[in-house]
């Protein structure tokens, strides 16, 4: 049987690998995810803070693949190909959740520092807007993004806009981050935007 999310695939400028304990070193990845130059603003307005020992990233690494494996959602390492700055170096992680229940998916991204200002998350976006609709039969994919995180929120804008979207909604003190509570901006893009708009994806599946 096909598996829903891809394990391997390829844009312009990116590979995509899915997350899994076989495939992605645990130990390699933690001194990305803990103490590297930058580590702090790259989490600044994440979800999770820098990992403080190699067990969390462990533990990381085998939950993703679990996740991954009962296709609640598709969880990618990301690696620059041939010709870019830095090619082959894990660059960062991206995400496409599900809700089945609601056919909709919400999209997710962290770079490294080094890796910032390419274009990749609209790049990244993009190749998840199509597997949402082409691949899995969705009809809505999302994206949330802290109020004060205005280099995402100018990227998001971006890909939303081509893509024919629109912003749903301003929610304050929506999610706890820290000890306090954030203030999210919500966009949505539906199935009736994506089957408007005249945009080329230049998505290679290599491993369904």
């Amino acid at each position: 049987m096909t598996d829903l999310f891809p394990r391997v695939f390829e844009t312009e400028r990116l590979r995509f690998e899915r997350i899994h304990p076989e495939t992605l070193d645990a130990r390699e990845l933690y001194p990305h995810v803990s103490t590297e130059s930058g580590i702090a603003d790259a989490t600044r307005f994440m979800t999770w803070d820098p990992h403080p020992h190699p067990k969390e990233t462990f533990e990381y690494v085998q939950h993703v693949g679990e996740t991954n494996d009962a296709a609640e959602s598709g969880n990618y390492a990301l690696y620059p190909k041939a010709g870019e700055p830095r090619s082959g170096e894990f660059a960062g992680n991206a995400g496409i959740g599900s809700d089945w229940d609601r056919r909709t998916a919400e999209l997710g991204i962290w770079l490294r520092k080094p890796f910032w200002g390419r274009g990749y998350s609209g790049e990244r976006a993009d190749a998840f807007v199509e597997l949402a609709f082409d691949r899995l039969d969705l009809d809505a994919v999302t994206v949330t993004v802290v109020d004060d995180n205005d280099r995402s929120v100018s990227a998001i804008e971006k890909y939303v806009e081509r893509w024919g979207g629109s912003h749903d909604g301003y929610f304050r003190h929506l999610r706890p981050h820290g000890d306090d509570p954030v203030n999210l901006h919500r966009y949505a893009i539906a199935r009736a935007d994506y089957e408007s708009a005249a945009v080329d994806v230049a998505l290679d599946v290599l491993e369904a």
